[in-house]
């Protein structure tokens, strides 16, 4: 049986560092960050683009799914509403998978602390922290396994995710 992966977070908590770890832990796996189907610029969100950007992360999931080479499918990407995981979920054929729905969450602090670092590496613009803190209490209210990064590396964020996996078999 297949397994997926579905790794949500605001930005900064760590799913991209996370699920990379993940995939190099995992045999057989492939690792799908929502971002790559989004990276455009100008930055534009409307209908057209979030249905484009949903459609190909639908495809390549599915595609993932079907092919014989891989057992552990990880897909990373914000999900901070539930009708994005259901939306996801609801298009994917399942039939022979195992899901795993997780929300990588921490403290305002923490994640102050994780985004100021970007911030001055020059990876992320400023306006991140007005953007990502608030979404943080959304998480909350997932049909997900959270796991609390605070005091966590991403190294144990990949090993927790991989006993919970464990555990559901």
């Amino acid at each position: 049986m297949k397994q997926v992966y579905l790794i949500g977070g605001t930005m900064g908590v760590g799913k991209t560092t996370t699920c990379r770890l993940l995939k190099e832990k995992l045999d057989n796996s492939v690792f799908l960050d929502g971002d790559w189907c989004w990276d455009m610029h100008p930055f534009i969100v409307n209908e057209e683009t979030r249905k484009m950007v949903m459609e190909n992360i639908v495809f390549l999931l599915n595609q993932f799914i079907h092919c014989s080479a891989y057992q552990h499918i990880i897909f990373g990407w914000v999900m901070h509403e539930q009708s994005i995981l259901d939306d996801i979920t609801r298009q994917l054929d399942l039939s022979d998978c195992r899901l795993h729905a997780v929300s990588l969450v921490c403290s305002p602090e923490a994640l102050k602390v994780r985004l100021q670092r970007d911030i001055d590496a020059g990876l992320r613009q400023p306006d991140v922290l007005d953007r990502s803190i608030p979404r943080l209490p959304l998480y909350d209210r997932l049909k997900t396994t959270k796991i609390d990064v605070s005091d966590c590396s991403p190294e144990q964020a990949a090993e927790q995710i991989m006993q919970l996996a464990n555990q559901s078999e």
